[in-house]
């Protein structure tokens, strides 16, 4: 897919890393992705970047960069499976692109980590920091996170680089959904197919499946009434 990167832009030494490596993702997804998330995973690094420089964090910008720019590529048709989060589908395919690259397993499971878990808020930032600076990219640039604490000039110049598409948010919403509603439809098979085979416990006994949100909710009522203590309602996990 002809996608036009204007610039690759360098704000006070964050760049694109200039490497074999960089370039060889860069062609991939660029080809691969459609250009809302081409886009949208480029100012994922540079938001990942510029809050890892604010925040004086020590991170290796290639394994950034991967992190950044395969985090959606579950969404994609040539990448997207049947039976796992899209999270999951594109940190094993940035798995696998690294690994044919000679990539140590250390860094390749930091990025692995940094894409499954970059929707699942509250932990990364306690974690590695390219695995806290890809989901800070993420938040930034979909929820507007940390919004002031890029200065004028770097959201101007992030945004120029690689413009946001009229309707991204929409978008996105709806790219994510359909990928929830496909992973819950697996689901529903998977628990029909138990109940088929004379399972006394099934799936949809004990799960509420929340698309929106992708968080799976135990009903613990009747574990806290049987040891005697109040109820709690739900616990989301």
């Amino acid at each position: 897919m002809n996608i036009d990167v204007k610039i690759n832009i360098d704000l006070a030494g964050v760049g694109i890393p200039d490497s074999k490596l960089a370039r060889e993702i860069t062609e991939l997804v660029r080809d691969t992705e459609t250009p809302l998330l081409f886009h949208h995973s480029s100012r994922v690094y540079y938001w990942g970047a510029l809050a890892g420089k604010h925040h004086e964090l020590k991170f290796d910008p290639e394994l950034l960069y991967a992190g950044a720019m395969f985090h959606d590529m579950g969404l994609t048709h040539q990448h997207s499976s049947a039976d796992e989060r899209f999270e999951v589908d594109g940190a094993n395919a940035a798995r696998d692109f690294l690994r044919s690259h000679g990539i140590g397993q250390y860094d390749i499971d930091t990025v692995w980590t940094a894409i499954a878990l970059h929707t699942t808020p509250g932990i990364p930032q306690h974690m590695h920091p390219v695995v806290a600076l890809v989901t800070a990219g993420v938040e930034m640039d979909v929820l507007g996170l940390a919004y002031s604490e890029y200065s004028d000039a770097e959201r101007e110049a992030v945004a120029h680089a690689h413009p946001r598409s009229e309707h991204f948010k929409e978008d996105i919403i709806v790219l994510r959904r359909h990928q929830a509603q496909a992973g819950d439809n697996v689901r529903q098979c998977e628990g029909r197919r138990a109940r088929g085979q004379g399972s006394a416990l099934h799936p949809r006994q004990f799960l509420q499946s929340d698309p929106g949100l992708r968080l799976a909710r135990v009903d613990l009522s009747k574990f806290s009434r049987s040891h005697g203590h109040r109820q709690r309602g739900h616990t989301a996990f």
